[in-house]
């Protein structure tokens, strides 16, 4: 079969890891040719690739980023787009698509396989963790080990000074990052976009914490959250080239609130793009390594409009239709169950 592959949305690691499983067991297994197509969807618009084998994926398993890039957008974005895909399906003498993305090229993979018939397969990723249908993405668990890491060197420097250090991670939607990594590092308070916050709360944990000789508090922020109306000024964000907020800063307002109002001087971290760079951990090679083997399997399947997806133990198939328009949002459970027993 001669098979298509392309990384869409963000960066994450592991993406090379499922890359180099779809190659290897294609390539020796069954003996299909793979096209990697450069920077998403673009790259199928524009029939656009690069021709991937065993050799040129050597060496690709611990690497972070993708080899053949990734951008945001999609072929609904042009009014020739379904058009010019399913030329490209044509033209390239495609047998199938694998799209490896998040929310929204998994969405748009979707939709085009239900408008179209044309042959596509999924593979979730997201640092984010928040696709519905698999109870892990891969990259999630990297993420999270980057920011826990960094949670365990300012604590030293926050008690060194009697400091609050306000660490602000990535999560737009949802809190995964931040309740995980929030909770690994020992945090005072954690903040998810699920829930939001009244200030004054955060400052009562904090100022109770130091009252009792507790010299240093961490507040691990989701990028995504936001304070209850009326409680503090809402930021206002900027709008991406997709007209989403640009996120970033609620961190520096937190702790710009939290020294106003106890007086205990308070100093943010946004750790930002690291959690998203750098080699995958020894987890998210293994399960990147599985999604890319379930992912050409289901290719030979012929299980289209499926995504593969891990349930327990095992990786298991999912409609695509499932994730349209939703997202997995933190087990609140998880907060109010393991992570408030320790606030303050």
């Amino acid at each position: 079969m001669r098979i298509g592959v392309l990384t869409g949305g963000g960066d994450c690691p592991g993406l090379n890891a499922v890359i180099r499983a779809i190659v290897r067991k294609g390539e020796s297994v069954h003996g299909d040719e793979i096209l990697g197509f450069i920077d998403s969807w673009d790259g199928v618009l524009a029939q656009t690739f690069i021709r991937l084998d065993i050799s040129s994926m050597r060496g690709m398993l611990p690497k972070g980023g993708t080899i053949i890039g990734t951008k945001r957008g999609s072929p609904f974005d042009h009014d020739d787009g379904i058009d010019r895909v399913r030329r490209c399906f044509d033209e390239q003498r495609l047998d199938g698509l694998v799209v490896i993305g998040g929310n929204g090229s998994l969405t748009v993979a979707s939709m085009i396989h239900e408008q179209t018939g044309l042959p596509i397969v999924g593979v979730p990723k997201t640092i984010d963790n928040d696709i519905i249908g698999t109870d892990v993405t891969f990259g999630f668990h990297t993420s999270v080990q980057i920011a826990t890491d960094a949670i365990d060197r300012l604590h030293t420097t926050a008690e060194s000074h009697n400091r609050v250090i306000v660490v602000e991670v990535m999560g737009r939607d949802a809190g995964w990052i931040a309740a995980y990594a929030g909770i690994a590092g020992g945090a005072t308070v954690i903040l998810v976009p699920e829930i939001p916050f009244d200030i004054a709360d955060v400052c009562e944990v904090i100022e109770r914490r130091h009252q009792r000789g507790r010299y240093a508090s961490i507040a691990v922020v989701a990028e995504g959250s936001v304070p209850v109306e009326g409680t503090m000024a809402r930021r206002e964000y900027a709008l991406d080239a997709i007209g989403r907020p640009r996120l970033g800063g609620i961190g520096v307002d937190i702790a710009a609130e939290i020294e106003r109002r106890t007086g205990i001087e308070a100093r943010i971290v946004q750790i930002g793009h690291v959690q998203r760079g750098g080699t995958p951990t020894a987890y998210d090679r293994v399960l990147s390594t599985r999604f890319g083997l379930a992912a050409i399997d289901a290719v030979h399947d012929g299980a289209w409009g499926q995504m593969v997806a891990l349930n327990g133990t095992e990786i298991e198939r999912v409609p695509l239709e499932e994730t349209v328009g939703r997202i997995k949002t933190v087990d609140l459970e998880l907060l109010r169950d393991v992570a408030q027993v320790f606030y303050g």
